[in-house]
């Protein structure tokens, strides 16, 4: 890269990490409970934005009402931080939100060690043929050989000689 270029590159990056403030305020994360009776949403800064709770919370220990909303509210936070990450991640590379997490000591909440990681393509297939009454499942290597097995066949009988020249 030539200087100029790199003056250019430093420039835009200085100003898109002016707009970092910006984007969090706008980064949102909404959450539940459980049983419906708790509805939150905060931005990636902390502010409460909206708290819906149930007239049925009228009737319940005040405690357990304030541990519900703080876990929700917990819960939210975190997907407003993924929303952040996934704002700036757009707005200034990838390379960016890497740092950030870096600088931070905190990885994303998408890449959180306690983050359920979900299914494999394998379980989910195995799932679905379940799901749907499939009894048996090739393994990967009975597939294989047996396209290997098609591809051989077909090519047995190739006679090069009926390719088209075109000289």
């Amino acid at each position: 890269m030539k200087t100029r270029e790199l003056v250019e590159l430093a420039r835009s990056r200085e100003a898109a990490l002016g707009q970092v403030a910006s984007l969090m305020s706008e980064a949102r994360g909404s959450a539940h409970a459980v049983d419906g009776s708790v509805e939150v949403t905060v931005d990636a800064l902390g502010a409460l934005k909206r708290l819906w709770l149930s007239p049925s919370l009228v009737s319940v220990d005040p405690s357990r009402v304030s541990a519900l909303v703080l876990e929700v509210v917990r819960v939210a936070m975190a997907e407003a931080e993924q929303d952040c990450f996934n704002r700036v991640g757009l707005l200034l590379g990838e390379e960016a939100g890497l740092l950030v997490e870096a600088l931070s000591g905190r990885a994303a909440p998408a890449r959180s060690a306690e983050d359920d990681p979900g299914m494999t393509v394998e379980e989910f297939q195995r799932l679905r043929g379940e799901r749907l009454g499939e009894r048996r499942f090739p393994s990967p290597v009975a597939a294989a050989s047996a396209v290997e097995s098609t591809v051989e066949y077909e090519w047995e009988g190739f006679d090069p000689a009926s390719l088209r020249s075109d000289r």
